[in-house]
């Protein structure tokens, strides 16, 4: 059987230096510095994120999902309670991150408890989506089998004539936070020899540390 050889596509990277001297104490700070930068940069969607979260079995699984809010207390995105993500998180409230700015040549990943926002905060950013999304939340078994696209389309249109003004938010629909204990920032340099700085929470006190790469 034949197989596909992929090390040809490697690329090499180049950036600036990433020392413990010269990055934020605080990690949240850094992260605002570095998608500050990735905003500038023109890159495109740079609130995409891999979410991965894993099952009671620890059988794992990845998505992106669009990084919503971010501030102290954490990192916030939303989705369907009831979806993979939402039965992993469910049994097993803990998830990684990672972004990754392929022409910064950055990616920063975290990791940490998850918990779901309050119901007023998942109200308030449902207010502010597009009607077609508000509607296709509201429609949406997501991860549950459906027999075709035409009956999404159905449920859509049915619940479009239901409120002609703003729709509620579902219940089985709102944010989750990750809480993070463990950040990293990855600098791409020459020769694979990258930049790795890590921090970890410590008895609520934020410790970094440099990692080989």
């Amino acid at each position: 059987m034949g197989k596909d050889v992929l090390w040809h596509h490697g690329s090499q990277y180049a950036g600036e230096r990433l020392d413990l001297d010269t990055v934020a104490a605080d990690p949240i700070v850094q992260f605002r510095a570095w998608f500050a930068a990735a905003e500038a940069a023109g890159i495109g969607d740079p609130n995409a994120m891999t979410l991965a979260t894993a099952d009671r079995d620890g059988r794992p699984s990845a998505r992106i999902v669009l990084l919503k809010e971010v501030d102290a207390r954490g990192f916030v995105f939303f989705t369907n309670y009831e979806s993979r993500k939402g039965d992993d998180l469910a049994v097993n409230p803990r998830a990684a991150l990672c972004f990754w700015w392929r022409d910064l040549h950055r990616q920063v990943r975290i990791e940490g408890a998850v918990e779901r926002i309050s119901p007023a905060d998942s109200d308030a950013y449902f207010a502010v989506r597009p009607r077609g999304s508000q509607l296709g939340a509201i429609a949406s078994p997501q991860s549950r089998p459906i027999a075709t696209r035409t009956e999404l389309e159905t449920r859509v249109a049915e619940l479009d004539e239901r409120y002609p003004d703003a729709p509620p938010r579902p219940a089985t629909w709102g944010g989750y936070r990750v809480v993070p204990d463990r950040i990293e920032f990855w600098q791409g340099q020459p020769s694979r020899l990258h930049d790795r700085v890590c921090y970890r929470l410590v008895t609520d006190r934020w410790e970094r540390e440099r990692l080989a790469p």
